[in-house]
């Protein structure tokens, strides 16, 4: 219990040290920063792959699924990596919200904040339902793997079509139970204008961010639960990603259409762990070719973005 303890308090304390002093006052995240912070999340997640390795080690967690250290640190990586491809589609979407509700950059970072201090919230609370439904009702894992094969289907034929954040649900019913403002209004979430209470783009774009984040976790969480079903492991590697977030957001978003083609990488991890929980009971697929399929993917994704030429240009 101390372990987990300790590693709820650093992320808090990381998240504080992050907007009361590293990003007190709002400014645009260059490129340069971006990387650099981006660095360090990575690094800060494969270090930690040391401590699940003394924590198995040593018992200072439970184990319910028998993992061995090394056995338990390749599927904290792997569950990591997963997190982290699937969180590039995710930056598509917030660039799109971000683009359609005119919001500065040098506001994006703190919207992002807030959005990552919810998702925490969301997902540990869908990790927790979801690590429960796999141990009371093992059955529960060939619906996990059919509803990522579907999801990898519709991703593959539905890719490249883009709704507009305007049109959602969600926006409209913001705009009835407050007024939304059409501008924006330095960092505030909500302003007063002559006594009535307003809704800024601001508070509009994080709500949204918000619950497209429950979507992708919809995704996200049965992805990891076909590597482990370890609390633990599934609930660290998947804040950790999260965490990251952000950083990989501002560093990647600029280079969205230079990878045009890695959503059909995203097909293949979702398809690939799909039929990894399809099989499980019956064919145990060792974690170094999950991690292998997860980079040669990615990588096949990016080389082809960089080699395939775009018709339309030509």
């Amino acid at each position: 219990m101390i372990v987990w303890i300790v590693f709820i308090a650093v992320v808090i304390f990381a998240l504080i040290l992050d907007l009361g002093v590293f990003n007190r006052k709002p400014h645009e995240i260059k490129t340069k920063e971006a990387a650099i912070w981006t660095s360090v999340w990575v690094t800060c997640a494969l270090l930690f792959s040391g401590v699940v390795y003394l924590s198995f080690e040593n018992d200072w967690i439970e184990n319910p699924t028998n993992l061995t250290p090394t056995n338990a640190v390749l599927k904290f990586v792997t569950g990591y990596l997963i997190e982290l491809s699937l969180s590039v589609d995710n930056i598509f979407i917030i660039a799109l919200i971000f683009s359609s509700f005119a919001i500065p950059k040098k506001y994006q970072h703190e919207v992002l904040f807030y959005g990552v201090l919810g998702a925490i919230v969301f997902r540990a609370i869908m990790i927790v339902f979801g690590v429960a439904l796999i141990t009371e009702f093992s059955w529960m894992i060939y619906v996990f793997g059919v509803f990522l094969i579907l999801t990898a289907l519709k991703l593959l034929f539905s890719h490249n079509e883009q709704k507009d954040p305007h049109d959602f649900k969600i926006y409209k019913w913001i705009a009835k139970v407050y007024p939304v403002t059409t501008t924006i209004e330095g960092d505030k979430f909500f302003v007063i204008k002559n006594g009535v209470k307003y809704a800024t783009p601001l508070f509009v774009a994080l709500i949204i961010i918000e619950l497209t984040d429950v979507f992708f976790a919809i995704d996200s969480i049965p992805a990891i639960l076909a590597i482990t079903a370890d609390p633990f492991i599934v609930f660290t590697s998947n804040i950790l990603a999260i965490m990251g977030l952000r950083s990989m957001y501002f560093l990647v978003v600029g280079m969205l259409d230079k990878f045009k083609y890695i959503n059909y990488s995203l097909v293949v991890i979702l398809a690939f762990v799909g039929v990894k929980m399809i099989i499980s009971h019956h064919v145990e697929i060792p974690e170094w070719l999950s991690l292998g399929v997860i980079v040669l993917s990615l990588a096949g994704g990016m080389l082809a973005s960089k080699l395939i030429k775009d018709p339309k240009i030509e």
